[in-house]
């Protein structure tokens, strides 16, 4: 049996993920304070009338600061993270994305910017693809690159148009077979009609 300490991490998930997590309402207890207000220093008066809440607070729950913290950290724990595990699939968007990159997307210069946003207010964000584009291509050693589609789906049919393209061009001789995994995404789960009747199977 493994050390306690070698489990404990996988033993913290498992509890974390498989543990009921009551509502507030059923932490509730009358009388608790979720805020020390300290005593006032200067003479007591009423609130104008017009401050004051008119909704009933009666049936809302009543909690401490600590619960009301632990309550929703808990929560936010069953949110299935990087950190935590490896994404079960390789889905377009759930590919592992290093947090040095997340920070340099929040730049305000990259997050900023708007997607019908004129070229001329989008040099930087266009010299950057540009050059990726070109970093890409000179890695892999093909003779362009494309960042678009960015979407799996989108980059599959994108990819079998290229296939396409290559086979009307004689590189690929008999290149008219094309195989599609039994899982793909979306419309690339078998060629398109149209795409079949023009060059590929």
């Amino acid at each position: 049996m493994a050390d306690r300490a070698d489990d404990e991490p996988y033993l913290e998930s498992y509890v974390c993920m498989n543990t009921y997590e009551p509502p507030l309402f059923e932490l509730s207890g009358a009388g608790k304070v979720g805020a020390n207000v300290p005593q006032l220093d200067v003479p007591e008066s009423p609130l104008p009338t017009d401050l004051l809440r008119q909704d009933d607070l009666a049936g809302m729950p009543e909690l401490s600061e600590p619960e009301v913290i632990r309550h929703f950290t808990r929560i936010s724990q069953r949110n299935f993270c990087i950190d935590t595990g490896m994404y079960p699939l390789g889905s377009c968007t759930m590919k592992y994305n290093p947090k040095v990159h997340e920070e340099a997307a929040r730049l305000p210069g990259f997050a900023g910017v708007h997607p019908l946003q004129s070229a001329d207010l989008a040099q930087g964000v266009l010299r950057l693809m540009a050059e990726l584009q070109a970093d890409l291509a000179e890695i892999s050693g093909f003779d362009q690159v494309s960042l678009q589609p960015a979407a799996g789906a989108q980059g599959e049919l994108t990819g079998i148009l290229v296939f396409r393209a290559i086979t009307w061009t004689g590189a690929i001789p008999n290149g008219s077979k094309s195989l599609c995994p039994t899982q793909p995404m979306g419309p690339t789960r078998q060629p398109p009609r149209w795409l079949a009747s023009r060059s590929l199977k």
